[in-house]
């Protein structure tokens, strides 16, 4: 056995391998198992899932979920909702020829001060007009940002990534245009309540 082959399985067997689990608001599910030497080092790291892996729908394949780790417990490390996205095959999939595209972008605080960078997809059944446009952006931005701050972020974030928002905004909307499709395509956590509070202080 070379001395290059040793060191290599030296190095493996010295780590310890930690446990990442999902937020208690996901069930504190298995997210897979991380190896590190320093445990310190592997706070911050950001780990993705699918929404499948947690509920076990398969109809939830196609959203990804990105969670950070905060804290080591023992051998458990804990993480934080940081945020998901659609995929991109499923993305490609809602578009259509002579249909609408409505996107808003928009920046939320949840009622316990944490704040949320969203990205609101609808998809219209055919063309429509700048102004219907227009009045599907304001009632996603009002829905949105009632929505928020009348929610914790552990309820927002379930949710956003759960449908009930964008169904919200789809019952009002489609009074504007025919709908196809409304959902919250893409969210980020921007800050979190400790960094506010410092922010503030």
């Amino acid at each position: 056995m070379s001395s290059k082959t040793k060191r290599v399985k030296d190095k493996w067997r010295s780590k310890t391998w930690y446990t990442a689990i999902a937020p208690p608001y996901f069930g504190n599910v298995d997210l897979g198992a991380i190896p590190s030497g320093e445990p310190e080092k592997i706070v911050g790291r950001v780990i993705d899932s699918t929404l499948y892996d947690i509920t076990n729908d398969f109809a939830h394949q196609y959203l990804k979920i990105y969670f950070q780790i905060t804290d080591i417990d023992g051998k458990t490390a804990k993480t934080i909702f940081k945020g998901h996205e659609y995929s991109r095959d499923y993305l490609r999939s809602l578009i259509r020829r002579r249909t609408t595209k409505v996107d808003n972008i928009l920046d939320v605080t949840t009622k316990d001060g944490y704040k949320v960078r969203i990205a609101i997809c609808a998809f219209t059944l055919s063309r429509i007009r700048t102004s219907q446009e227009k009045g599907i952006r304001t009632i996603m931005e009002r829905i949105a940002k009632e929505k928020a701050s009348n929610l914790t972020f552990d309820q927002f974030v379930q949710e956003t990534v759960l449908g009930k928002i964008a169904s919200d905004i789809y019952n009002e909307a489609k009074k504007v245009a025919p709908l196809r499709h409304v959902g919250i395509r893409k969210s980020k956590l921007v800050m979190q309540l400790a960094q506010a509070t410092q922010k503030a202080t």
